[in-house]
């Protein structure tokens, strides 16, 4: 079964709270505080694995929760921290926080990793708190709890082209021509019931990825028939390919009818570049030509027959041109004008600047002389206690 779309819960571990102990061993008097630190929870981390397409794995599964750490112990022990959580999910997976309604994130390539809760912090030990005016501390830290979230797993196949058309419009039946995939092929609607990815291969090793989705109806971006289901699985891609079969009552129709539907479903996708082919040519006579569709958004317009094996070379060949240049995701848009050396080392300065308060928050500080103050240190003076 074919699942693209879950709603989770993840819970970062809870830290281990700090000890409240005093040394006590023989000819040692006032042995003072050593009760040590508790250890951070784990943290639960999405990890991209290509070996993965699609999100069955967490229609089973909803709940998941990182080790919480260890309380800390007398000795001055510190608690051991608790493992990390990583959840494994298919390149191309949108988290979405459910509650917040707001995007944490996306993981497009393998190994990709996205921190979506953290392990509560460890408690401090009476020791760290023993001063020269407080050598007997009783204070000690309960471990913070973890971050909770409610996610949405949106996943998005990554593909170079992807073909939009009616159902029976020879999709499948032209990615079966072109790669190793072996979608089912019928003569019947709504014949392909989820997305379909193929591997086309060209001579000189080159490649790119194309994705079949169920048929476009009138109305499926209102949620008529499947194809709406899936239209989220061509956001990426570089170019899109409208298929329009040539024994189509009224080919210009039909593919004014695709484009309004694209649309209506996103104005973005709608502005992808797209080709237009007219599929199933082996129906004409010997004499008859391929009805002319007027197509003045189109890159190119091609007349193909995937059974008889007909004008797929140069297809493919232009296909793999426009990938070359068309961005991942998107149309083409200008490109920013490149600042001067001078206005990037300040950019870069001050983006840096920006990183490192961001990055310290609330849990680092400044001394009078500017020095930063982290977690195990205490300044006094400029001078380290």
């Amino acid at each position: 079964m074919f699942i693209d779309q879950v709603t989770i819960r993840v819970e970062g571990g809870v830290g281990g709270s700090g000890a409240d102990s005093f040394r006590r061993e023989s000819f040692v008097p006032r042995g003072g505080p050593d009760g040590g630190d508790g250890g951070h929870g784990g943290s639960v981390i999405l990890e991209a694995d290509d070996q993965l397409a699609t999100l069955t794995d967490f229609r089973y599964l909803a709940e998941y929760r990182a080790e919480r750490g260890q309380h800390g112990m007398g000795s001055n022990k510190t608690g051991r921290r608790g493992s990390d959580l990583r959840l494994r999910v298919p390149p191309g997976t949108l988290v979405k926080d459910v509650n917040a309604d707001e995007s944490i994130g996306e993981l497009l390539e393998h190994g990709d990793e996205l921190v979506v809760a953290r392990g509560g912090r460890g408690g401090r030990g009476n020791a760290s708190f023993a001063t020269a005016t407080n050598q007997a501390p009783r204070r000690w830290e309960p471990g913070g709890e973890g971050v909770q979230r409610t996610l949405e797993l949106t996943l998005k196949l990554i593909a170079d082209v992807g073909l939009v058309g009616e159902p029976n419009a020879g999709k499948s039946t032209f990615l079966s021509s072109v790669s190793e995939a072996r979608p089912k092929v019928a003569a019947y609607p709504f014949t392909t019931l989820q997305p379909n990815l193929g591997v086309v291969k060209l001579a000189d090793y080159r490649s790119f990825v194309v994705a079949d989705i169920p048929g476009i109806i009138e109305g499926a971006a209102e949620g008529k028939g499947l194809g709406h289901q899936f239209l989220r699985h061509i956001e990426r891609t570089r170019s899109l390919a409208l298929l329009v079969p040539v024994d189509d009552p009224d080919p210009q129709e039909t593919y004014l009818q695709l484009l309004g539907e694209l649309e209506r479903y996103s104005s973005e996708l709608a502005l992808r570049p797209h080709c237009l082919v007219l599929t199933k040519t082996d129906m004409l006579g010997p004499d008859d030509a391929p009805p002319e569709v007027h197509a003045p958004t189109a890159w190119g317009t091609f007349a193909i027959s995937a059974v008889a094996h007909q004008g797929l070379d140069v297809l493919l060949e232009a296909l793999w041109k426009r990938v070359r240049q068309e961005p991942r995701g998107g149309p083409v848009r200008e490109i920013a004008e490149v600042p001067d050396q001078a206005g990037r080392e300040g950019q870069d300065q001050e983006e840096a600047e920006a990183e490192a308060d961001a990055g310290h928050g609330a849990d680092i500080g400044l001394a009078a002389d500017g020095t930063r103050l982290d977690d195990e240190e205490e300044w006094w003076g400029g001078e380290p206690l």
